[in-house]
């Protein structure tokens, strides 16, 4: 597996479960058993999850005596969001170009219906 920044982001939010984590740590702080709550896996299950997380520096886990806050980290989401923005700006312009197709396409075709 690859180590880079990048892929271990990507890795890390191929799984619904670290995704549902990520969507619960948006709305602030969370200790593990928090985290756990909503799903039917064991705390140690949610606790690799975080591992897997906290490698893709998408999660750090801070201690507060007791507590142990788990705390969503943006920047690995932000580069994510930077590299398919790249994608996303091909993509839109090929449909664009596309769609001007397709009113071209049905324009004349509306054209040709109107002369029969």
């Amino acid at each position: 597996m690859a180590n880079d920044s990048l892929s271990l982001a990507f890795a890390a939010l191929a799984d619904p479960t670290r995704r549902a984590i990520l969507a619960r740590l948006a709305g602030g702080e969370a200790t593990v058993n928090e985290l756990a709550e909503p799903f039917d896996i064991s705390l140690q299950a949610v606790s690799k999850h975080l591992k897997v997380l906290e490698r893709a520096g998408l999660i750090t886990r801070g201690r507060d005596a007791q507590w142990r806050p788990c705390r969503l980290e943006t920047a690995p989401l932000e580069q994510v969001n930077e590299w398919i923005g790249r994608y996303r700006d091909q993509w839109e312009g090929r449909f664009a170009r596309l769609d001007e197709e397709l009113r071209r396409i049905r324009s004349s075709t509306e054209g040709e219906k109107n002369h029969e």
